[in-house]
């Protein structure tokens, strides 16, 4: 990415210890501060624009689990009720 003067400018305030992080990472790389920062900021915006469903974060379990009833999600509260769940399991 390069710099160009039509940009919008954003002022922030950041702690010391990044402040540090983002100075070494410039003088390592000969940018900026502030092309390493936009750099991270679209990386960022990149990786919260890629989220994974609630399916992707477990696709790979799908028809892991062998037995069981295979009508579970039909008939959960017989199921549940048959293995005594929400009853007390402390001694009387």
């Amino acid at each position: 990415m390069y710099y160009n003067p039509a940009m919008p400018t954003l002022v922030l305030r950041i702690p010391d210890d990044l402040a540090r992080e983002l100075e070494a990472e410039a003088r390592s790389c000969d940018l900026t501060k502030s092309e390493i920062a936009r750099r991270r900021l679209i990386a960022a915006g990149v990786q919260n624009t890629h989220t994974a469903s609630g399916f992707d974060l477990i696709a790979d379990l799908i028809g892991t689990v062998e037995g069981g009833p295979t009508d579970m999600s039909a008939r959960k509260r017989h199921y549940l009720k048959t293995q005594g769940y929400g009853k007390s399991r402390l001694p009387q």
